[in-house]
């Protein structure tokens, strides 16, 4: 690096104004003279030394500047990074406690998984007891279906045992019936000779009448028709006048009804009289 003028110019005076108040010789002032341009370029390469050493620390305070932003971003990074562990470490014990509730929902699991097998073995246990129950009621069904099988064979056998009784006694009570009915018919202005057993066929259908057979009432010709029962209930009386109501439509005749048992209940007697039905009874002289 060279001196300026101006520097020049100043460092000469200098130099001359302190010749000048020392008084030296010129010898001393040529001597003096050769120093200072000595010391100029000294000062000239220590000038460009410095020069060198300021753009060395220029590019060392950049680099500085550099090393110390990167060491920033460096810090920055670091907390990121630590910020990023601490995420990391608060997500495993995150995980680590729903590792922790896993492993306590598969122990749960596994001893509700030992219940229900436990309950599938009592279920079992209780469904082999239900099969042998099931075989007890299967023998003991069997055996009743035998047992009711020979009672159905026994009340068939009854049947037809009362049905002979029930026959031998209605046959009875009809022959009494024809014994004593045709006096007490004349008693009430009706002739008839003689009460039998017919049978109508009307629309198809076979009706049966126990006591039947023409006669005379107040000089017209009549139709007697009765039923024979043991005992008379009110529900047998509506029976007899449906058959009786049926034998009017088929013959078109004017028909006298009545009905000839041993025993009349107190209904049948007011079903009677609203269907125009005599009732007669054997222990009795005249009708009900």
């Amino acid at each position: 690096m060279s001196l300026t003028p101006e520097l020049r110019a100043f460092i000469v005076g200098v130099v001359e104004e302190r010749v000048s108040e020392l008084k030296v010789t010129r010898e001393e002032f040529e001597k003096l003279k050769t120093a200072v341009e000595k010391n100029t370029e000294a000062i000239e390469k220590l000038s460009f030394a410095v020069n060198k050493l300021a753009e060395a620390q220029k590019k060392t305070e950049e680099r500085i500047n550099e090393l110390a932003e990167a060491q920033k971003k460096t810090e920055e990074r670091i907390n990121e990074l630590a910020e990023a562990q601490k995420k990391t470490e608060e997500r495993i014990n995150e995980l680590a406690e729903a590792q922790k509730k896993t492993e306590e929902r598969i122990n749960e699991l596994a001893e509700a998984q030992k219940k229900t097998e436990e309950r599938i073995n009592e279920l079992a246990e209780a469904q082999k007891k239900t099969e042998e129950r099931i075989n007890e009621l299967a023998e003991a069904q069997k055996k009743t279906e035998e047992n009711v099988s020979a009672l159905a064979k026994r009340i068939e056998s009854l049947a037809v045992e009362v049905g002979k009784l029930s026959e031998a006694v209605g046959f009875s009570l009809e022959d009494l019936g024809r014994e004593l009915l045709p006096s007490r018919l004349r008693e009430m202005g009706i002739d008839v000779m003689a009460l039998e057993r017919r049978y109508f066929v009307v629309d198809g259908e076979e009706v049966e009448v126990n006591l039947c057979g023409e006669g005379v009432w107040n000089g017209r010709k009549v139709l007697v028709v009765g039923e024979v029962k043991s005992r008379i209930y009110s529900n047998d009386v509506g029976k007899f006048n449906a058959q009786a109501e049926k034998i009017v439509r088929h013959t078109g005749r004017e028909i006298f009804k009545l009905m000839f048992g041993f025993a009349v209940h107190p209904s049948a007697i007011i079903e009677a009289e609203s269907q125009n039905i005599s009732l007669f009874t054997a222990y009795r002289p005249s009708r009900v």
